[in-house]
This record gives C-alpha cells, structure tokens and sequence, in this order.
C-alpha cells in the first residue's frame, strides 16, 4: 500500500492520502467502511430539510415548540 502523509506547516502529520484503487480494496476488504465516506445529498433530501426546519420554526413561532440555546447546540457539533 502506498499511502502518503499530510503534514501541516509544522511537519505534524495531520492525514493520509490513500489512492481511489487501494481505497476500493480496502472497502471490499471491510465492508464498514462504506459508511466512512461522504455522500452528496440530493436536491430532494436538502428541500426536505429545509421544509421540515420551517414547519419547526412555525410551531416554534406558535408557542408549540421549545427551543434550546444555541450554547447547548454548538457543544452538539
């Protein structure tokens, strides 16, 4: 496998290049892996979202929904 290393400014090593082909073998190798990667959501998925965040904010609007502090949801990410 020839994985290189990515270094920050200071020579620290802060991530590995894996090529798509050795990558590949590796997700057939361990099927758990699939889940690391990211998938594009569809255009479909995004207007979800958007739909169900504005019904949220209108039953907030209306008393119906408690909000939490933004303090709380930035220590979520």
């Amino acid at each position: 496998m020839r994985l290189q290393i990515i270094q920050d400014s200071k020579g620290k090593a802060t991530g590995v290049f894996i090529p798509i082909n050795e990558w590949k073998e590796l997700k057939k190798q361990y099927r758990d892996l699939e889940t690391l990667e990211y998938k594009e959501p569809t255009k479909e998925q995004i207007l979800l979202e958007l739909k169900e965040a504005v019904l949220e904010l209108k039953l907030v609007e209306q008393g119906k929904l408690k909000t939490r502090p933004a303090k709380e949801l930035l220590n979520e990410l």
